[in-house]
């Protein structure tokens, strides 16, 4: 493999027509290399067993994952039939934190059906995708085509499809002028109040994921409505269709179940065991995917730069705890491995990673800071990027 080049003003490679890199002031950015290596060579660091998919071994994660959230459901019955009140506010978060957990990472599993890499069959994939999404109110096939272009894209700034940042135009910023000082540039951003901060977090952690299906909430500006529950969203394509409509018919399946079910025992009812922990599973999700894609230390390219394997390595490994990373099957701590191969079962994963460390050095990025701190760090610094430049960087 030929030595990376270094990207600065002024530089050139091999790869790139008259690239440029947006201004910038962190060390990692003046100094940034382009990767330069083939998704061959990428491949062939990893073992060929890591590639094997078995269905089996699929459904029996998902047969463990439907028994732990059955075994949680019946004893949330219980909770009610405690006369001390103190015990049941303390039981009823703890149901609605570990629903929320274990139905995360059923979600992932069904993730796992719309990459293909939970069996060699297509028909089981998609038939075990549909049910666990469906119950989970995500719109299967529909997310699974904006998925697959997510992958396909990802890093690129005019072509992915999810957490694509806000130019310095589109936030309200001038245009960038010489010999001004960043940090006063962006002052009236900085002094946005930490409460503030907090409370568009709030919004964006419970909500964030709905938003993003009904309205495209952090993907790309069409100019339009832009959802995964229409048809003639731009998202699709008209060979889409039947597979969009299937998606909404499992959706609204689900929502007919909590509609009878909120009139045969209580809206109440319906909120406990289920509203409340599906909540808790829009929390997880976005926190994960917005920690995987939004750091100052990521890259983003425009089309000069991109190609599919920079793109691939413009996300973020980091743990949550052995617990947590075990019940959400790896997809925080090996997300680098996933997007350079997304048929790779999950199991796999994480020898994989291991190999991936060796062969990509500092191309490799794993952060350690604890999460509450990334996540601050993150929604405070990663503001915009520079309208300009082949290669840039988060602004705050």
């Amino acid at each position: 493999m030929a030595p990376p080049n270094t990207i600065d003003a002024g530089l050139t490679h091999r790869h790139v027509v008259n690239p440029t890199v947006a201004p910038v002031k962190a060390a990692y950015e003046r100094n940034y290399e382009l990767p330069e290596f083939t998704i061959k060579e990428i491949r062939e660091c990893i073992p060929a067993h890591c590639f094997e998919r078995s269905g089996f071994r699929g459904l029996c994660h998902v047969a463990i994952d439907l028994t732990w959230a059955s075994l949680l459901f019946l004893a949330a019955t219980q909770i009610d039939k405690f006369e001390n009140p103190l015990i049941r506010y303390l039981a009823w978060p703890v149901y609605w934190v570990m629903q929320g957990i274990v139905c995360t990472g059923i979600w992932v599993l069904a993730h796992e059906c719309g990459h293909q890499s939970f069996s060699t069959s297509k028909t089981l994939n998609n038939a075990v995708g549909w049910v666990l999404h469906s119950l989970l109110l995500v719109p299967y096939h529909s997310w699974r085509i904006s998925h697959s272009k997510h992958h396909k894209a990802t890093g690129h700034l005019n072509r992915d499809q999810v957490f694509v940042p806000k130019t310095r135009t589109q936030v309200g910023l001038p245009a960038k002028k010489e010999n001004v000082v960043e940090e006063d540039e962006a002052v009236h951003l900085d002094e946005e109040a930490p409460i503030v901060t907090l409370f568009w977090m709030l919004i964006q952690f419970l909500f964030g994921w709905p938003a993003y299906l009904a309205v495209n909430a952090s993907g790309q500006d069409y100019g339009q409505w832009t959802s995964h529950f229409h048809t003639w969203s731009p998202i699709f394509e008209a060979r889409n269709f039947t597979d969009v409509i299937f998606s909404d018919l499992g959706v609204l399946v689900t929502l007919g179940a909590l509609v009878y079910a909120s009139l045969q025992t209580s809206l109440l009812a319906v909120t406990k065991y289920y509203i409340l922990p599906y909540l808790f599973v829009n929390f997880w999700l976005v926190l994960i995917t917005f920690l995987q894609h939004t750091d100052p230390k990521l890259p983003h390219y425009r089309e000069n730069a991109w190609n599919f394997q920079r793109g691939a390595l413009c996300t973020v490994d980091r743990s949550f705890g052995k617990f947590l990373d075990h019940m959400f099957h790896g997809i925080v701590h090996t997300h680098v491995a996933h997007h350079l191969f997304s048929q790779m079962p999950f199991y796999h994963a994480e020898e994989a990673t291991a190999c991936l460390k060796k062969l990509l050095g500092q191309h490799y990025i794993y952060d350690d800071t604890p999460i509450a701190l990334a996540t601050w760090r993150s929604f405070r610094e990663c503001r915009f990027v520079e309208d300009e430049g082949d290669v840039v960087f988060f602004k705050k």
